[in-house]
């Protein structure tokens, strides 16, 4: 095995750099994995610019990277569910598995997890990392790596639409044409939706939405109109929005996810936003319009992969952009400036463990 464990370390805001850390000693119920794709997330570039994502604040220099995919060096003694040489799909987040949310299903919610790349929390952006072994997920043979570290951004579509309860025939509104809100648009196109309308500020983002089978699209400016915004919404779907899923999470759009939804229809908050809003919450009530909060997902890693697997959602055409880790602090610009979708950086030279490729 190499020594070289060339590894992404976040020491402060802003300041990113390419270091050598030791390669990690694995315990009985873990696996060693020799990294190949890790995604650029939003969070990871909230952290590297201003520290902190949410309430999560950087405190000491921490490892980059939580959409990521690997393929088994070593495995611990008592690793029954992988073998040396499998491809991996890596869940992030690894809860204690003792406490009442974790006993009850709901291990995203539990207080003690441990989530990549989250302070105080180290993430995988690096040669070698290791991980519980039951929250890696063998990929099959024809799924890429790229795909495989695709899961976890799909995998928050697939919780917002299970939270949102997206059927078929559903009339859904989608806010936010960026990754997640793409991967809402693939889950609810997926699951049924007859009608999948999504808004963005970038027109640029909407023709690609469209591409990714929106049937319908909406630029919204500076100066819109809210009134008019919500008639419009009403206008393009043909109906009012069964669901609506905001994946930005700022003020207008959560308002117009509050106004256009129809009674007794479900928002879904995805995005993550400020603290407060001011938001028009009494006619939201009246109407009965369910309101929803996700975080991260749960249970949701093998439904994600067994779309994916089936060809029920094609992730591909999202990532925009390839980089070696050697040049991570390039891609984390390209990422900054959101000129891309999904930016990739590749730990290993790209398709070295694709059996087939793509």
């Amino acid at each position: 095995m190499s020594k070289d464990n060339l590894t992404a370390l976040l020491y402060k805001p802003k300041d990113l750099k390419l270091v050598q850390t030791p390669i990690p000693e694995i315990s009985e119920d873990e696996v060693l994995l020799r990294m190949d794709c890790v995604g650029i997330c939003g969070s990871d570039v909230h952290y590297w610019q201003t520290g902190q994502c949410g309430h999560f604040v950087l405190k000491e220099p921490m490892i980059m990277g939580h959409e990521a995919s690997g393929v088994v060096a070593k495995i611990g003694s008592k690793v029954r569910n992988l073998k040396v040489g499998d491809r991996v799909a890596i869940e992030p987040g690894v809860p204690c598995r003792y406490c009442e949310f974790c006993k009850t299903g709901r291990y995203h919610l539990c207080p003690d997890i441990v989530f990549c790349a989250t302070p105080p929390v180290h993430g995988n952006l690096v040669r070698y990392y290791k991980h519980a072994a039951d929250f890696c997920y063998k990929l099959p043979d024809h799924v890429s790596m790229e795909e495989g570290a695709l899961l976890e951004p799909l995998s928050v579509g697939v919780h917002a639409c299970r939270r949102g309860k997206v059927t078929a025939g559903d009339h859904v509104l989608v806010l936010g044409a960026g990754p997640i809100g793409l991967m809402i648009l693939l889950t609810a196109k997926a699951m049924g939706a007859s009608k999948v309308l999504i808004t963005d500020v970038l027109q640029s983002r909407l023709d690609f939405a469209k591409k990714m089978g929106a049937d319908s699209t909406l630029l919204v400016k500076p100066d819109s109109n809210e009134a008019e915004l919500v008639k419009k919404v009403h206008e393009l779907l043909g109906n009012h929005p069964d669901v609506s899923l905001d994946a930005c999470g700022v003020s207008a759009t959560t308002r117009l996810s509050l106004l256009a939804t129809k009674s007794g229809g479900t928002v879904v908050i995805v995005g993550m936003g400020a603290s407060e809003l001011t938001l028009p919450l009494a006619a939201a009530v009246a109407r009965e319009v369910d309101i929803k909060g996700i975080f991260r997902y749960v249970n949701e890693y093998p439904i994600a992969l067994s779309m994916l697997a089936n060809g029920q959602v094609n992730v591909k055409p999202l990532v925009s952009h390839h980089f070696d880790i050697e040049q991570t602090l390039e891609a984390y610009e390209i990422a900054r400036r959101g000129t891309g979708i999904k930016v990739m950086i590749h730990v290993q030279p790209r398709d070295t463990n694709n059996p087939n490729k793509f």
